[in-house]
């Protein structure tokens, strides 16, 4: 069993940065993908990034490419999104998710979810 849960949101104006933390708890999560998703009120969840295991490959979805990075350190049990130049549009209810596999951009493909952190970028 792999328990997420995630920290760092909050309220920060147009142009700042944040930074998201993912911390993993469960036997074997480090030979996990892990992932960033988020939800705007009344939308589908979407992809953010993801990063393999050994966090040697990342990806991004494309409205948050060259703004966002993903990474894992910590014996790779602690995932983070370091989210620069925010727009009013990246509000959002950020969830962190991992999978036993490669790391992907679809949110079917994940087995464990973590709570969700609220982000809001005021205009």
């Amino acid at each position: 069993q792999v328990q997420l849960v995630e920290s760092g949101g909050g309220l920060v104006q147009a142009g700042g940065s944040l930074r998201l933390s993912c911390a993993a708890s469960g036997r074997t999560v480090s030979t996990y993908a892990m992932a960033w998703f988020r939800q705007a009120p009344g939308k589908e969840r979407e992809s953010v990034a993801a990063i393999s295991w050994s966090g040697g490959s990342a990806y991004y979805a494309d409205s948050v490419k060259g703004r966002f990075t993903i990474s894992r350190y910590n014996t790779k049990i602690t995932t983070y999104l370091q989210m620069n130049s925010l727009k009013p549009e990246d509000t959002a209810v950020y969830y962190c998710a991992a999978r036993y596999g490669g790391p992907t951009l679809r949110v079917s493909d994940y087995n464990y979810w973590g709570q969700g952190t609220q982000v809001t970028v005021s205009s």
